[in-house]
């Protein structure tokens, strides 16, 4: 979020930023508000709303992208799934191959007038877990009960437990 800020104000220190993320300050207001509104409109309509999660997509890559497929109205065919076709849109898909294409590497995305931030800020390391990085487990564990109390009685669960 730092590069999003206008270069007029000063960096966010990570400390600062996760304070005000467990009070609900963002720029689109809290995100836990802004996954449970999804979340419920894909209740609500789920033939025009797939909730999917990054973990699942990790995880099961294959099974999810069927799933895709179908909510798209194109469900593989048997023949498709027998030549390959899904294994080979998971890897033309995949984080190791669109994180070195040239493309996503260089050029800059413009966000209004005040902020622009360069593609390859887009692509970390695209791995489950990659908060031990940048977050205490303290941090952490703050962030799940934070979840766990928004979340309560929606019937949406994130697998961010690792």
């Amino acid at each position: 979020m730092s590069k999003l800020r206008s270069k007029d104000l000063t960096p966010l220190l990570l400390g600062e930023a996760f304070q005000l993320f467990c009070q609900g300050v963002s720029e689109s207001g809290p995100y836990w508000e802004h996954v449970l509104s999804y979340w419920r409109a894909s209740l609500e309509s789920p033939d025009k709303i797939l909730f999917m999660k990054y973990e699942d997509m990790k995880k099961q890559p294959k099974v999810e992208l069927k799933k895709l497929a179908a909510f798209l109205g194109t469900p593989f065919t048997l023949e498709e799934v027998e030549k390959g076709v899904v294994e080979e849109i998971v890897r033309l898909c995949s984080f190791e191959n669109l994180s070195k294409l040239e493309v996503n590497k260089k050029g800059v995305e413009r966000f209004g007038k005040l902020a622009e931030v360069e593609k390859r800020d887009f692509f970390r390391k695209g791995e489950i877990g990659d908060w031990r990085n940048y977050l205490s487990k303290e941090m952490k564990d703050r962030i799940d009960g934070i979840f766990d109390e928004k979340l309560r009685g929606s019937g949406l669960v994130l697998t961010s437990r690792d």
